[in-house]
């Protein structure tokens, strides 16, 4: 019973090596899955990650089930998260090149659609997003951003900006109401023969 506790079935290097390697994979594919597999989960995402977990546990520790070899196993991992966030804060270029950089999804009450699709997003969970902000509507947001780490930041219009939005969107109307009664009560050209 002890010896199944205390030593290791695989050697240390091993114990070492296979926690890295999977770390780096995960890094990699979670990183191509998209910036919404970090934070924005839905119920699938959700699966997703709790499946992934799981599946690379064996790869991560072997069939070792001492406790030695899974404090090794968890050592090497905190080590190569740490070496990996010291690197990318002393290199800022490297940094968003892995991290990439932060994506508006919207702006002055506009939501840009090429956006939401390139990175997956719905306007439902765009909306909800604001909505967690406290605001009623898009409009209320100058600027809806997709950052690095997932997190969906909005930040809102003041009063005296929102206010301009309506007055600027109602000016818009109006000019093009007037637009089309210009357009009818212009007299028609006589055909030429």
């Amino acid at each position: 019973m002890w010896h199944n506790l205390f030593v290791p079935e695989l050697s240390v290097a091993e114990k070492i090596v296979r926690p890295i390697l999977v770390y780096l994979f995960l890094v990699i594919i979670v990183r191509l899955a998209g910036r919404r597999e970090l934070a924005q989960l839905n119920s699938f995402d959700l699966v997703v990650l709790m499946m992934l977990a799981n599946t690379v546990q064996n790869a991560t520790i072997g069939n070792d089930n001492s406790m030695v070899g899974g404090l090794i196993g968890v050592s090497a991992l905190l080590l190569v998260n740490y070496v990996v966030t010291r690197v990318l804060y002393r290199h800022p270029r490297l940094d968003r090149v892995i991290e990439g950089e932060p994506v508006a999804l919207a702006r002055d009450g506009e939501v840009l659609h090429e956006h939401l699709i390139r990175e997956a997003i719905t306007e439902e969970e765009l909306m909800e997003a604001i909505r967690k902000q406290g605001l009623s509507s898009i409009d209320q947001a100058a600027e809806v951003v997709l950052e690095t780490g997932g997190a969906i930041t909005v930040v809102p219009r003041t009063t005296t900006e929102a206010r301009l939005h309506r007055l600027d969107r109602r000016l818009d109307q109006i000019a093009e109401q007037l637009g089309q009664v210009h357009r009818l009560l212009q007299p028609e050209s006589p055909a030429t023969s």
